[in-house]
Protein backbone atom coordinates (compact mmCIF):
# COMPACT_ATOMS: atom_id res chain seq x y z
CA UNK A 1 0.00 0.00 0.00
CA UNK A 2 2.91 2.38 0.62
CA UNK A 3 4.02 2.00 -2.98
CA UNK A 4 0.68 3.05 -4.43
CA UNK A 5 -1.32 6.23 -4.50
CA UNK A 6 -5.04 6.70 -5.00
CA UNK A 7 -5.94 9.27 -7.64
CA UNK A 8 -9.52 9.88 -8.88
CA UNK A 9 -10.56 6.48 -7.58
CA UNK A 10 -7.79 4.63 -9.45
CA UNK A 11 -4.46 3.24 -8.36
CA UNK A 12 -1.42 5.01 -9.73
CA UNK A 13 1.88 3.16 -9.78
CA UNK A 14 5.10 4.75 -8.57
CA UNK A 15 7.29 2.83 -10.97
CA UNK A 16 10.14 4.30 -13.06
CA UNK A 17 7.74 5.89 -15.55
CA UNK A 18 5.75 7.69 -12.88
CA UNK A 19 8.92 8.86 -11.11
CA UNK A 20 10.00 10.47 -14.39
CA UNK A 21 6.66 12.30 -14.60
CA UNK A 22 7.11 13.65 -11.06
CA UNK A 23 10.65 14.75 -11.93
CA UNK A 24 9.40 16.74 -14.94
CA UNK A 25 6.69 18.37 -12.83
CA UNK A 26 9.24 19.39 -10.20
CA UNK A 27 11.45 20.95 -12.87
CA UNK A 28 8.48 22.94 -14.19
CA UNK A 29 7.64 24.49 -10.81
CA UNK A 30 10.33 27.24 -11.04
CA UNK A 31 9.14 28.12 -14.54
CA UNK A 32 5.53 28.43 -13.39
CA UNK A 33 6.57 30.54 -10.40
CA UNK A 34 8.64 32.76 -12.70
CA UNK A 35 5.59 33.35 -14.90
CA UNK A 36 3.38 33.98 -11.89
CA UNK A 37 5.62 36.75 -10.61
CA UNK A 38 5.26 38.58 -13.92
CA UNK A 39 8.91 38.27 -15.01
CA UNK A 40 7.83 36.48 -18.14
CA UNK A 41 4.61 38.38 -18.68
CA UNK A 42 3.41 39.55 -22.06
CA UNK A 43 3.30 43.20 -23.15
CA UNK A 44 -0.48 43.13 -22.68
CA UNK A 45 -0.03 42.05 -19.05
CA UNK A 46 2.55 44.79 -18.48
CA UNK A 47 0.18 47.34 -20.01
CA UNK A 48 -2.62 46.27 -17.68
CA UNK A 49 -0.27 46.50 -14.70
CA UNK A 50 0.82 50.00 -15.74
CA UNK A 51 -2.79 51.04 -16.21
CA UNK A 52 -3.62 50.03 -12.62
CA UNK A 53 -2.71 53.44 -11.24
CA UNK A 54 -4.27 55.09 -8.24
CA UNK A 55 -7.21 57.42 -9.00
CA UNK A 56 -5.22 60.39 -7.70
CA UNK A 57 -2.56 59.85 -10.36
CA UNK A 58 -4.93 60.96 -13.13
CA UNK A 59 -5.10 64.69 -13.86
CA UNK A 60 -7.82 64.74 -16.52
CA UNK A 61 -7.76 65.75 -20.17
CA UNK A 62 -8.38 69.41 -19.35
CA UNK A 63 -4.96 69.53 -17.68
CA UNK A 64 -3.37 67.85 -20.70
CA UNK A 65 -4.92 70.47 -22.98
CA UNK A 66 -3.09 73.32 -21.22
CA UNK A 67 0.16 72.25 -22.89
CA UNK A 68 -1.05 70.05 -25.74
CA UNK A 69 -3.68 72.40 -27.10
CA UNK A 70 -3.34 71.37 -30.74
CA UNK A 71 -3.71 67.66 -29.97
CA UNK A 72 -6.65 68.32 -27.65
CA UNK A 73 -8.43 70.45 -30.24
CA UNK A 74 -8.18 67.76 -32.89
CA UNK A 75 -9.25 65.09 -30.43
CA UNK A 76 -12.68 66.68 -30.17
CA UNK A 77 -13.71 65.07 -33.49
CA UNK A 78 -12.01 61.76 -32.72
CA UNK A 79 -14.09 58.56 -32.33
CA UNK A 80 -12.39 57.99 -28.98
CA UNK A 81 -13.96 61.21 -27.70
CA UNK A 82 -17.44 59.90 -28.46
CA UNK A 83 -16.64 56.86 -26.36
CA UNK A 84 -15.54 59.10 -23.49
CA UNK A 85 -18.77 61.11 -23.67
CA UNK A 86 -20.84 57.91 -23.62
CA UNK A 87 -19.24 56.95 -20.31
CA UNK A 88 -19.39 60.33 -18.62
CA UNK A 89 -15.84 61.32 -19.53
CA UNK A 90 -14.55 58.12 -17.93
CA UNK A 91 -14.03 56.38 -21.24
CA UNK A 92 -11.14 56.90 -23.66
CA UNK A 93 -9.23 60.08 -22.81
CA UNK A 94 -5.60 61.18 -23.08
CA UNK A 95 -4.58 59.12 -20.08
CA UNK A 96 -6.24 56.00 -21.41
CA UNK A 97 -3.40 55.69 -23.91
CA UNK A 98 -0.59 57.71 -22.37
CA UNK A 99 -1.07 56.59 -18.78
CA UNK A 100 -1.63 58.59 -15.61
CA UNK A 101 -0.23 62.09 -16.03
CA UNK A 102 0.34 63.35 -12.46
CA UNK A 103 4.04 62.43 -12.39
CA UNK A 104 4.48 63.98 -15.85
CA UNK A 105 2.84 67.24 -14.75
CA UNK A 106 4.61 67.39 -11.40
CA UNK A 107 7.89 66.85 -13.22
CA UNK A 108 7.34 69.94 -15.34
CA UNK A 109 6.52 67.95 -18.44
CA UNK A 110 9.19 65.29 -17.96
CA UNK A 111 8.79 63.06 -21.03
CA UNK A 112 10.29 60.11 -19.18
CA UNK A 113 7.27 60.05 -16.86
CA UNK A 114 4.57 59.54 -19.50
CA UNK A 115 4.00 56.87 -22.12
CA UNK A 116 5.04 58.17 -25.55
CA UNK A 117 4.07 55.80 -28.38
CA UNK A 118 6.60 57.43 -30.72
CA UNK A 119 9.43 56.15 -28.50
CA UNK A 120 7.91 52.83 -27.46
CA UNK A 121 8.41 49.41 -29.00
CA UNK A 122 5.84 47.87 -31.33
CA UNK A 123 4.80 45.30 -28.71
CA UNK A 124 4.27 47.99 -26.07
CA UNK A 125 2.14 50.05 -28.45
CA UNK A 126 0.08 47.05 -29.49
CA UNK A 127 -0.50 46.11 -25.85
CA UNK A 128 -1.91 49.58 -25.15
CA UNK A 129 -4.29 49.47 -28.11
CA UNK A 130 -5.32 45.85 -27.61
CA UNK A 131 -6.23 46.52 -24.00
CA UNK A 132 -9.45 47.96 -25.53
CA UNK A 133 -9.48 46.46 -29.03
CA UNK A 134 -8.62 42.87 -28.10
CA UNK A 135 -12.14 41.72 -28.91
CA UNK A 136 -11.98 42.84 -32.54
CA UNK A 137 -8.35 41.92 -33.15
CA UNK A 138 -7.68 38.90 -30.95
CA UNK A 139 -5.41 37.25 -33.51
CA UNK A 140 -3.23 40.29 -34.33
CA UNK A 141 -0.09 39.17 -32.51
CA UNK A 142 0.01 35.97 -34.62
CA UNK A 143 -0.35 37.73 -37.96
CA UNK A 144 2.47 38.64 -40.31
CA UNK A 145 2.02 42.26 -39.24
CA UNK A 146 2.24 41.50 -35.53
CA UNK A 147 5.17 39.12 -35.87
CA UNK A 148 7.15 41.63 -37.96
CA UNK A 149 6.68 44.51 -35.49
CA UNK A 150 4.22 46.45 -37.61
CA UNK A 151 2.54 48.29 -34.75
CA UNK A 152 -0.89 49.87 -34.63
CA UNK A 153 0.51 53.36 -35.21
CA UNK A 154 2.29 52.17 -38.35
CA UNK A 155 -1.12 52.35 -40.03
CA UNK A 156 -3.28 54.36 -37.63
CA UNK A 157 -2.87 57.86 -36.23
CA UNK A 158 -5.04 58.89 -33.31
CA UNK A 159 -4.29 62.62 -33.62
CA UNK A 160 -3.49 63.15 -37.32
CA UNK A 161 -5.52 60.64 -39.32
CA UNK A 162 -6.51 61.00 -42.96
CA UNK A 163 -9.71 58.97 -42.55
CA UNK A 164 -12.02 59.73 -39.61
CA UNK A 165 -13.64 56.29 -39.56
CA UNK A 166 -10.63 53.99 -39.11
CA UNK A 167 -8.08 56.68 -38.20
CA UNK A 168 -5.75 55.59 -41.00
CA UNK A 169 -2.59 57.62 -41.56
CA UNK A 170 -3.10 57.45 -45.34
CA UNK A 171 -6.09 56.28 -47.31
CA UNK A 172 -6.17 52.87 -48.94
CA UNK A 173 -4.56 51.56 -51.09
CA UNK A 174 -1.64 53.99 -50.66
CA UNK A 175 -1.26 52.89 -47.06
CA UNK A 176 -0.88 49.22 -48.00
CA UNK A 177 1.41 49.96 -50.93
CA UNK A 178 3.94 51.58 -48.58
CA UNK A 179 5.02 48.04 -47.68
CA UNK A 180 3.40 45.87 -50.35
CA UNK A 181 5.07 47.50 -53.34
CA UNK A 182 5.14 44.19 -55.23
CA UNK A 183 1.34 44.12 -55.14
CA UNK A 184 1.10 47.68 -56.47
CA UNK A 185 2.82 46.61 -59.68
CA UNK A 186 0.21 43.89 -60.16
CA UNK A 187 -2.57 46.47 -60.12
CA UNK A 188 -0.79 48.25 -62.99
CA UNK A 189 -1.27 45.23 -65.24
CA UNK A 190 -3.63 45.54 -68.25
CA UNK A 191 -6.26 43.44 -66.47
CA UNK A 192 -6.70 43.98 -62.74
CA UNK A 193 -9.17 44.43 -59.94
CA UNK A 194 -10.25 48.07 -59.68
CA UNK A 195 -8.47 48.91 -56.45
CA UNK A 196 -6.53 51.99 -57.53
CA UNK A 197 -9.66 53.26 -59.25
CA UNK A 198 -11.41 53.27 -55.89
CA UNK A 199 -14.04 50.62 -56.70
CA UNK A 200 -12.47 48.13 -54.29
CA UNK A 201 -10.29 48.24 -51.18
CA UNK A 202 -7.59 45.90 -49.96
CA UNK A 203 -9.66 45.24 -46.85
CA UNK A 204 -12.53 43.88 -48.95
CA UNK A 205 -10.50 40.68 -49.25
CA UNK A 206 -7.89 40.95 -46.49
CA UNK A 207 -8.12 41.68 -42.77
CA UNK A 208 -4.94 43.50 -41.76
CA UNK A 209 -5.54 42.62 -38.11
CA UNK A 210 -5.44 38.91 -38.77
CA UNK A 211 -7.50 35.87 -39.60
CA UNK A 212 -6.78 32.18 -39.32
CA UNK A 213 -6.32 31.95 -43.09
CA UNK A 214 -3.19 32.51 -45.11
CA UNK A 215 -2.51 36.02 -46.41
CA UNK A 216 -5.03 37.34 -43.84
CA UNK A 217 -7.92 36.46 -46.15
CA UNK A 218 -11.36 37.17 -44.79
CA UNK A 219 -12.80 33.79 -45.78
CA UNK A 220 -11.66 30.31 -46.74
CA UNK A 221 -8.02 29.46 -47.35
CA UNK A 222 -8.84 28.48 -50.95
CA UNK A 223 -9.97 32.08 -51.61
CA UNK A 224 -13.15 30.93 -53.37
CA UNK A 225 -15.41 32.37 -50.66
CA UNK A 226 -13.61 35.71 -50.93
CA UNK A 227 -14.04 35.80 -54.69
CA UNK A 228 -17.65 34.58 -54.80
CA UNK A 229 -18.82 37.53 -52.71
CA UNK A 230 -18.68 39.43 -56.01
CA UNK A 231 -18.53 36.59 -58.54
CA UNK A 232 -21.67 34.91 -57.21
CA UNK A 233 -22.41 33.12 -60.49
CA UNK A 234 -19.44 30.83 -59.85
CA UNK A 235 -20.40 29.97 -56.28
CA UNK A 236 -22.81 27.11 -56.81
CA UNK A 237 -23.69 24.77 -55.26
CA UNK A 238 -23.51 22.63 -58.39
CA UNK A 239 -24.60 19.06 -59.00
CA UNK A 240 -21.32 18.49 -60.83
CA UNK A 241 -18.49 20.43 -59.24
CA UNK A 242 -15.13 21.27 -60.73
CA UNK A 243 -13.04 19.85 -57.90
CA UNK A 244 -10.11 22.21 -58.42
CA UNK A 245 -12.30 25.11 -57.25
CA UNK A 246 -12.73 23.48 -53.85
CA UNK A 247 -9.27 21.99 -53.47
CA UNK A 248 -6.99 24.71 -54.85
CA UNK A 249 -9.25 27.72 -55.12
CA UNK A 250 -9.73 30.36 -57.75
CA UNK A 251 -6.02 31.18 -57.89
CA UNK A 252 -5.32 27.81 -59.50
CA UNK A 253 -6.44 29.49 -62.74
CA UNK A 254 -6.66 33.22 -61.99
CA UNK A 255 -4.37 35.96 -60.68
CA UNK A 256 -5.81 37.58 -57.58
CA UNK A 257 -4.66 41.20 -58.10
CA UNK A 258 -3.85 41.66 -61.75
CA UNK A 259 -2.20 40.09 -64.76
CA UNK A 260 -1.53 40.36 -68.48
CA UNK A 261 -4.39 38.09 -69.60
CA UNK A 262 -8.15 38.64 -69.89
CA UNK A 263 -10.25 37.32 -66.97
CA UNK A 264 -7.06 37.48 -64.91
CA UNK A 265 -6.09 34.02 -66.18
CA UNK A 266 -2.60 32.94 -65.14
CA UNK A 267 -1.87 31.53 -68.61
CA UNK A 268 -2.27 33.29 -71.94
CA UNK A 269 -3.80 30.18 -73.52
CA UNK A 270 -6.89 28.70 -71.87
CA UNK A 271 -6.00 25.22 -73.09
CA UNK A 272 -2.66 25.41 -71.32
CA UNK A 273 -4.46 25.92 -68.01
CA UNK A 274 -6.71 22.92 -68.63
CA UNK A 275 -3.82 20.69 -69.67
CA UNK A 276 -2.08 21.27 -66.36
CA UNK A 277 -4.49 18.69 -64.94
CA UNK A 278 -6.18 17.08 -67.94
CA UNK A 279 -3.05 15.72 -69.54
CA UNK A 280 -2.27 12.00 -70.00
CA UNK A 281 0.68 10.94 -67.89
CA UNK A 282 1.84 7.60 -66.48
CA UNK A 283 2.41 9.28 -63.11
CA UNK A 284 -0.83 11.24 -62.94
CA UNK A 285 -4.54 10.50 -62.97
CA UNK A 286 -7.59 12.72 -62.77
CA UNK A 287 -9.59 10.12 -60.87
CA UNK A 288 -11.73 8.84 -63.73
CA UNK A 289 -12.51 12.26 -65.19
CA UNK A 290 -11.50 13.08 -68.80
CA UNK A 291 -7.76 12.68 -68.80
CA UNK A 292 -6.97 14.58 -71.96
CA UNK A 293 -8.34 16.49 -74.93
CA UNK A 294 -10.31 14.73 -77.64
CA UNK A 295 -9.34 17.33 -80.24
CA UNK A 296 -6.17 18.72 -81.72
CA UNK A 297 -4.75 21.45 -79.48
CA UNK A 298 -3.09 23.40 -82.27
CA UNK A 299 -3.60 27.15 -82.22
CA UNK A 300 -6.16 27.13 -85.05
CA UNK A 301 -8.63 25.21 -82.91
CA UNK A 302 -10.88 26.84 -80.35
CA UNK A 303 -10.30 26.93 -76.61
CA UNK A 304 -11.63 24.20 -74.33
CA UNK A 305 -14.15 26.59 -72.83
CA UNK A 306 -15.94 27.00 -76.16
CA UNK A 307 -17.65 23.67 -75.39
CA UNK A 308 -16.99 23.25 -71.68
CA UNK A 309 -18.64 26.57 -70.92
CA UNK A 310 -19.77 25.94 -67.33
CA UNK A 311 -16.20 25.46 -66.23
CA UNK A 312 -16.77 26.35 -62.56
CA UNK A 313 -19.52 23.75 -62.17
CA UNK A 314 -22.71 22.50 -63.79
CA UNK A 315 -26.13 21.20 -62.82
CA UNK A 316 -26.63 19.24 -66.05
CA UNK A 317 -23.32 17.89 -67.35
CA UNK A 318 -20.44 16.15 -65.60
CA UNK A 319 -18.10 17.50 -68.28
CA UNK A 320 -19.54 21.01 -67.89
CA UNK A 321 -21.31 21.27 -71.25
CA UNK A 322 -23.86 24.06 -71.29
CA UNK A 323 -26.62 21.88 -72.75
CA UNK A 324 -29.74 22.86 -70.85
CA UNK A 325 -29.01 26.06 -68.97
Amino acid sequence: MHKERLFAGKKCSTGPGMRMVWLVLCLMIPVLMHAATGKGSTPAAKSQAAAASAPGDFVGQETCATCHEEAAKGFASNPHTKLAEMHGKSGATCESCHGAGKAHVDGGGDVAKIFNPAKASAKEIDARCLSCHQGQHANFERTAHGENNVSCISCHSVHHSATPEKLLKVEQPKLCFQCHSDTKSQFNMPFHHKVEEGLMKCTDCHDAHGTFNRKNLRASAQMDAVCTKCHSETAGPFTYEHFVVKTEGCTACHFAHGGPNPRLLNRANVNTICLQCHSPSPNFTTGGLPSGPAHNQATQYQACTMCHTSIHGSNTSHVFFNIAQ
